[in-house]
C-alpha cells in the first residue's frame, strides 16, 4: 500500500477508536467548556439605616457591608428622603457611593413630599453591583400595604430585577421583601408572583442565570416558600440563622439561585449591630 494511503487508513481508524472511547480531539477538547464564572453575592435587610439599637448610622452600616467583599449585594427597607428616621437622606445613593458600586432602587412606596419642590419620599429595595447594570425593571407582586388603614391584597411595585453581564454571561438578579404577617396567605401570593416574573424574564433573555435575593419573612421549610424550590437553589446555610440579629433564633434572608449557577460556599457572617437582621453571603460560579 502506498504510503499517503496507509496513512490517512491509519488516522481514520486511530479517529475511529477514539470516537469509540468517547475522546474525539475536537469533543475532548472542549467537553467541559469554559470554567464558571466566580461572583460573590450577598443579601441585607439594612432596617433604613439602623441598627439593632435602632440608631441610625450610615457609617457603621457602609463599614458591615464593605466588609461583606460581595460584588453584587441585594438591599431590603431602603429609605431615599423617606423622613426623619433616615435624616432624609438617599440611603441608596450614599451607600453605593461609599462602596464604589452602581446602585438600582426599587420603590414599594413612593410619597408625596411633605413640603412642595421637595424630593418624594421613598421606600423600598435595591441592588448594589460593581458590575454595569444593563437594565433594571420594577416588578409588581401582590401586596398588603402598610400606608393604607385598611389594606386588600392587590398588584404593587418593589419587586426589582438588574440585569447584569458577568464577563459576557447575562445574569438577572431580583430582589425582594415577603410580606411580614403571620398569616402567611400574601406571600403565596407573592411566591405565585415571583416564579411568573422570573420565568417571563429568563424566557425573554436566552441563556440569563437568575439570581433571587431578599428578606422572605419565613423560614427555608415554610410551606409558602415550598414552589420556589422548584426552579431555585435556596444557598443555605442550613441551619443558619440571620434574625434578629443581636440574637437570632430564625434565617429568614435568602440567596436563593437558577439553573446554571454553582453555590460553593455560603455564610451568615457575625454581624450584630449594624441591622437587625445578619446578612448572608454566598461564593457562587456561574456557568458559561
Amino acid at each position: 500500500m502506498p504510503r499517503r494511503a496507509r496513512s490517512v487508513s491509519q488516522l481514520a481508524v486511530s479517529l475511529a477508536v477514539l470516537s469509540l472511547l468517547g475522546a474525539a480531539p475536537a469533543a475532548a477538547a472542549g467537553q467541559h467548556g469554559p470554567p464558571p464564572v466566580p461572583l460573590r453575592i450577598a443579601t441585607y435587610n439594612i432596617h433604613a439605616g439602623a441598627g439593632a439599637d435602632n440608631v441610625f448610622d450610615l457609617d457603621r452600616q457602609a463599614a458591615a457591608l464593605r466588609a461583606l467583599h460581595a460584588d453584587v449585594i441585594g438591599l431590603q427597607e431602603v429609605d431615599v428622603h423617606w423622613g426623619a428616621r433616615s435624616q432624609d437622606r438617599d440611603v441608596a445613593r450614599e451607600l453605593a457611593d461609599r462602596l464604589g458600586m452602581r446602585v438600582s432602587f426599587a420603590p414599594i412606596y413612593s410619597l408625596d413630599p411633605v413640603t412642595s419642590g421637595e424630593p418624594r419620599r421613598e421606600f423600598g429595595v435595591a441592588v448594589l453591583s460593581r458590575y454595569p447594570i444593563r437594565s433594571a425593571v420594577n416588578h409588581e407582586i401582590t401586596r398588603l400595604s402598610t400606608q393604607d388603614p385598611n389594606p386588600v391584597p392587590a398588584p404593587a411595585p418593589g419587586f426589582g430585577e438588574v440585569t447584569l453581564k458577568v464577563r459576557g454571561v447575562p445574569v438577572q438578579v431580583f430582589v425582594t421583601h415577603l410580606d411580614y404577617r403571620a398569616d402567611p396567605s400574601v406571600r403565596v401570593a407573592q411566591v405565585a408572583d415571583t416564579r411568573r416574573i422570573m420565568a417571563a424574564e429568563r424566557s425573554a433573555l436566552r441563556g440569563a442565570r437568575q439570581v433571587l435575593l431578599g428578606d422572605f419573612n419565613a423560614a427555608p421549610d415554610a410551606p409558602e416558600l415550598a414552589p420556589l424550590w422548584t426552579e431555585l437553589r435556596d444557598a443555605g446555610p442550613v441551619g443558619g440563622v440571620t434574625f434578629p440579629a443581636d440574637v437570632p433564633v430564625k434565617r429568614i434572608d435568602y440567596v436563593a439561585v437558577g439553573s446554571g449557577i454553582d453555590v460553593r460556599a455560603v455564610s451568615v457572617p457575625d454581624e450584630s449591630v449594624a441591622s437587625d437582621h445578619r446578612p448572608v453571603v454566598a461564593e457562587v460560579g456561574v456557568r458559561r
